[in-house]
C-alpha cells in the first residue's frame, strides 16, 4: 500500500436515507492523485474487527469509544461528532504511518479506503467494484460534490480571467481538469452497479430513479467537459469587438485578424467552398484547438467511453421496452381468450333463451 501518502478526515455530515445516520469524509492522498470516501462509524468498527482478526493484533491506535445513546446524541451534539472525527482520523493515520505494514496491507483496509486490490500504486478514484444500496448513494454523493468543485474552479477561472490574471485563471482551469479526470469512468461504474443492485432485488421504481440520477450526472459531466476544454473568450471592457481575447488555461493573445486580412493571407482560399479531400487532416474545432496531443488522445478516449456508456444505457432501455412489449402482448392475448370465452357463453345463453321462448309459446 505504498501509494497512500496521507489520510485525513475533513468533516462529517448527517444523511437521512435510508435512515438517519452520520458519515465521515475521508480524504486519501496518493503519489499521483487524491480521492475521498464516505464511511459510517459502524464501518470503522467492522474494519477494526476485520484487520484485528486478519493480523492477530490490534492496530497501534484504538477507535474512539462508542458513547451510550450516541444515535440520539449525535443529531444535536456537534462536540461529540468532532471528537469522534479526530479520533477516527488518528486511527487511520496511525495505520498508514506505522512501521509494520501488516495492518495497511490487509484486504479489509484497502477495500475500506477504496484501493483496488492486486494493483499496487494504481488508484482509480476509490470506486468499489460492488455496491450496496448505501455505498451506491455515497458514491453518487461524492461524484456530485466533485462536479460542484469543478464548477467552483470554472467560476473562479472566469473571474480571474475578467480581472486579467492569466496565471491564476490557468491554474484554476488546470485544477478543474484534474478534478474532472476519471469522473466519467466512475459514472459508468455507478451505472453498472445498478445492474447488480437490480438483480439483488431492488424495486423497479427505485432502480429507475437511480438510473435517472446517473443520467443527470452524465449530463453535468458533458457540460463541464465542454466548458473546461474550450477557451473562454471575452472582449475588453471598453473596446467592443476589437479587444484582445482572454483564455482561461491559455495565454492572452492579440486581436483576431479580420476577414480581409485572412483572405489576403490565404490568397482567396478562405472563400472557396469546402471540399472533402481524401486523406486530408481533420479540421480544427473550438474544442480541439486549445488541446495538445495528449489532450486530444484523452478527449478521444473519453468520447469513446461516453459512447459506450450511452450504448449500454440505450441497450438497457431497449431491453426494458422489449420486456414491456412482451408483457403487453401476453396481457392482450389473455384478454382475447377471455373475450372469446365470454362470446361463447353469450351464444350458449342465447340458445337457451331461444329454447325457453319456444317452450313458452307452446304452452300459451
Amino acid at each position: 500500500m505504498t501509494a497512500i501518502q496521507a489520510v485525513f478526515i475533513r468533516g462529517f455530515e448527517e444523511r437521512t436515507s435510508p435512515k438517519t445516520h452520520v458519515v465521515y469524509r475521508i480524504d486519501i492522498q496518493a503519489h499521483v492523485r487524491s480521492w475521498l470516501m464516505w464511511r459510517r462509524y459502524s464501518e470503522f468498527d467492522d474494519l477494526h474487527t476485520e484487520i484485528t482478526k486478519a493480523t492477530g493484533s490490534s492496530p497501534p491506535t484504538s477507535l474512539p469509544p462508542k458513547h451510550p445513546f450516541s444515535l440520539l446524541r449525535s443529531k444535536t451534539n456537534a462536540k461529540l461528532l468532532e471528537e469522534r472525527r479526530q479520533g477516527l482520523e488518528a486511527y487511520l493515520r496511525a495505520i498508514v504511518s506505522a512501521k509494520d505494514e501488516k495492518w495497511r496491507e490487509t484486504y479489509a483496509f484497502k477495500e475500506f479506503l477504496g484501493v483496488p486490490v492486486g494493483r499496487q500504486g494504481g488508484v482509480e478514484g476509490g470506486v468499489p467494484s460492488q455496491f450496496t444500496s448505501s455505498t451506491w448513494l455515497d458514491e453518487h454523493a461524492e461524484l456530485q460534490a466533485r462536479l460542484r468543485d469543478v464548477w467552483a474552479d470554472i467560476n473562479k477561472r472566469d473571474a480571474l480571467s475578467d480581472r486579467g490574471d492569466v496565471p491564476g485563471a490557468h491554474k484554476s482551469n488546470v485544477s478543474a481538469k484534474a478534478k474532472l479526470a476519471g469522473v466519467l469512468s466512475r459514472i459508468g461504474t455507478l451505472g453498472q452497479g445498478l445492474q447488480a443492485l437490480g438483480l439483488g432485488g431492488m424495486s423497479e421504481g427505485e432502480l429507475q430513479r437511480r438510473t435517472d440520477m446517473v443520467a443527470r450526472l452524465q449530463d453535468d459531466w458533458e457540460k463541464l467537459s465542454k466548458v473546461v476544454t474550450v477557451a473562454r473568450q471575452s472582449s475588453s471592457r471598453g473596446g467592443g469587438g476589437s479587444g484582445g481575447e482572454t483564455s482561461a488555461g491559455l495565454t492572452t493573445g492579440a486581436a483576431q485578424p479580420s476577414e480581409k486580412d485572412r483572405e489576403a493571407l490565404l490568397g482567396g482560399a478562405a472563400t472557396k467552398p469546402a471540399r472533402r479531400v481524401f486523406g486530408a487532416p481533420p479540421q480544427e474545432t473550438e474544442t480541439t484547438r486549445p488541446l495538445d496531443n495528449v489532450g486530444l488522445f484523452s478527449m478521444q478516449q473519453t468520447q469513446i467511453q461516453q459512447q459506450e456508456n450511452n450504448l449500454s444505457q440505450l441497450t438497457t432501455v431497449l431491453r426494458r421496452q422489449r420486456q414491456l412489449g412482451e408483457a403487453i402482448s401476453s396481457e392482450i392475448a389473455l384478454h382475447i381468450d377471455l373475450l372469446d370465452d365470454l362470446s361463447h357463453e353469450v351464444d350458449r345463453v342465447g340458445d337457451k333463451l331461444h329454447t325457453a321462448n319456444r317452450q313458452l309459446n307452446k304452452l300459451s
